[in-house]
């Protein structure tokens, strides 16, 4: 299944994300943070879009709507069913499990909560992609604000369930300033260190440091290692149950 993606920025810090698949020529925007840099993509690349894969209410992740079914009006518009009134546009409403398709392109629908109380993820596994919205950042993890911060840690442990090798796209540009908290917390960690250096070296250039991949997170990324040894250790937090010391590292996160 050939697959081509498109990755850009949007407003201050957000990603915008084009799927396209080459057989169909069907592409999907992942969210809409901004319609005019979309719709540029979209004429660039000579693609007409499908399919908006909405992952969560937040305006920044969906004021492009309106925009982009002005210039595209047969684009139907999918997201959580949980968060359909906040959103307000929705076509098709979706839940945990759910099939979507973008083209010859299956996809399967996680439900994430904590970011948001309905927030989703898009997972294609045989494309290996996961379009994490801001459940999962590279580096990071968004900030709870609808659910109790247990829920979150459940969420992140669901999705770093996947396979290793899985791409991850993830709604911001945060990398090098979550880079540098974990770096806080394990000033040790040898693939953290190495990774921070393609990180500044990447932003230095001006280029995204969007996609990683679930495998660099594994190593790297302390909100999906709330159950480590050496990382409770790290945080002085050593046999604590693992939501517990998720809580502790997003609540410091908060504060940095």
């Amino acid at each position: 299944m050939a697959h081509e993606i498109a990755i850009f920025p949007c407003l201050s810090d957000n990603y915008g994300v084009l799927l396209h698949d080459d057989a169909t020529g069907t592409t999907a925007a992942i969210d809409a943070p901004e319609a005019e840099p979309i719709l540029a993509a979209l004429a660039g690349r000579g693609w007409v879009l499908s399919d908006i894969l909405v992952t969560h209410h937040h305006k920044d992740h969906v004021q492009g709507i309106d925009g982009l079914r002005q210039r595209y009006p047969q684009a139907r518009v999918s997201g959580p069913a949980a968060e359909a009134a906040k959103i307000g546009a929705l076509d098709v409403r979706l839940g945990d499990n759910d099939a979507v398709s973008v083209g010859t392109l299956k996809g399967q629908v996680l439900s994430t909560p904590g970011h948001t109380a309905g927030h989703i993820c898009y997972y294609f596994a045989d494309a290996g992609l996961l379009f994490a919205g801001d459940t999962l950042f590279a580096l990071g993890c968004g900030r709870v604000f609808e659910t109790p911060l247990p829920v979150m840690w459940h969420s992140l442990a669901r999705l770093r369930g996947l396979p290793p090798a899985t791409k991850l796209y993830c709604g911001h540009e945060y990398t090098l300033n979550n880079g540098r908290f974990a770096l806080g917390i394990e000033p040790n960690n040898a693939a953290l260190q190495q990774r921070m250096q393609v990180v500044a070296a990447l932003r230095a250039a001006g280029k995204p440091t969007v996609p990683s991949t679930l495998a660099d997170e594994l190593a790297t990324n302390p909100f999906l290692r709330a159950d480590d040894p050496g990382l409770q250790r790290a945080f002085n937090m050593t046999g604590a149950p693992p939501a517990d010391v998720f809580a502790a590292l997003r609540s410091a996160k908060d504060r940095a």
